[in-house]
C-alpha cells in the first residue's frame, strides 16, 4: 500500500453514494488524483469542511498502486480562499481555471510538471483572492495556465524557421502553437489569426511576470480582442470543447463582452 502525504487543492468533489465523496485533488507531486473519501459526508473529524473547490489541504492519501484510485484517509484545512466565495467574478475566473486544471492536468506526471502546475494553481487562487478579476487579467491568467500545462505558445519567434516577425501584423497559427513569419503565412492553411506584434508582446510580458504583477499590465481594446480570438482557439483546439465554468466566467465579465480595462 503506497501512501502519499503533502499538500493539494480540490478540483473537484462529488457525493458518491450514502455518504461517500470523490474528489479530484492536485498534488504537486502527483498531479491530479481521483480519490475517496469514505463517509466524508458524516464525519466532521476527519474532513471538517475541507472538500469544498479551491481549498488548499494537507493530506494523507493511500492507493494499492502506485497509479489509481486513492483513498484519503485525513485532510486538514490550510486555506479556503474565502475571498474567492464572496465575489461572483473572482468565483467565476477561479471556477475556470480549476475546472481547466482538471480537465487537463496530468495524472502521475513528471515531478517538475506536477510541481509547476501545483505552484500555478496555488499562486493564481492566491493572487485572486487580491486583484479583482476583469476582460485583461483573465486573459493573462488563462495563458499562464496553458504555460503551466506545457502549452506556452510562440509568440516572438515564427515557429516553422525562428525568424523574428519584422511587419506590424503577423500570423498566429493555432495548430502550430505559434506566431508564422510571412514566408509561411500564405500557404493556405486554416486556422490563422492576425495579430499586431504591440499584442504579442504585452502577452509575452504577461508569461515572464511575477503572477501577483499582472493586475498592473494594461491591454488596448484592440489588443483585448485580439488575444481572446487567440486563446479561444488555443482553449478549444487542446481542449476541443466548452467547460462548464465558462459560459459562467464569460457571463460575470460582461456578458462575455471583453473591453478594456481602465487604468
Amino acid at each position: 500500500m503506497a501512501v502519499i502525504e503533502g499538500e493539494a487543492i480540490v478540483l473537484r468533489a462529488v457525493d458518491y453514494g450514502e455518504s461517500d465523496l470523490i474528489a479530484h485533488l492536485l498534488l504537486p507531486d502527483v498531479g491530479r488524483m481521483t480519490v475517496v473519501a469514505k463517509h466524508a459526508r458524516k464525519s466532521q473529524k476527519r474532513f471538517p469542511g475541507s472538500l469544498d473547490l479551491f481549498n488548499h489541504l494537507r493530506v494523507r492519501v493511500s492507493r494499492k498502486k502506485l497509479s489509481g484510485l486513492g483513498f484519503l484517509e485525513q485532510a486538514a484545512l490550510i486555506s479556503p480562499f474565502i475571498p474567492l466565495r464572496e465575489n461572483p467574478v473572482r468565483y467565476a475566473l477561479a471556477s475556470y481555471l480549476i475546472e481547466l486544471m482538471d480537465r487537463m492536468a496530468p495524472e502521475d506526471g513528471a515531478r517538475a510538471d506536477t510541481r509547476r502546475l501545483f505552484d500555478f494553481a496555488l499562486s493564481a487562487l492566491g493572487a485572486l483572492t487580491v486583484e479583482f478579476p476583469d476582460p485583461r487579467l483573465r486573459l493573462f491568467f488563462e495563458l499562464r495556465a496553458f504555460d503551466a500545462l506545457g502549452l506556452r505558445p510562440g509568440l516572438a519567434n515564427c515557429v516553422r524557421c525562428g525568424a523574428e516577425p519584422r511587419t506590424g501584423q503577423v500570423g498566429f497559427h493555432v495548430a502550430d502553437g505559434g506566431i508564422i513569419c510571412e514566408a509561411h503565412g500564405t500557404d493556405g492553411r486554416a486556422g490563422i489569426v492576425t495579430v499586431h506584434l504591440g499584442t504579442l508582446r504585452a502577452l509575452a510580458k504577461s508569461l515572464d511576470s511575477e503572477i501577483g504583477q499582472l493586475g498592473r499590465l494594461q491591454l488596448s481594446t484592440q489588443a483585448i480582442e485580439e488575444a481572446q480570438e487567440i486563446l479561444f482557439r488555443f482553449h478549444r483546439f487542446h481542449l476541443g470543447f466548452e467547460l462548464k465554468s465558462e459560459r459562467f466566467l464569460e457571463e460575470s465579465l460582461s456578458g462575455g463582452r471583453l473591453t478594456a480595462a481602465t487604468p
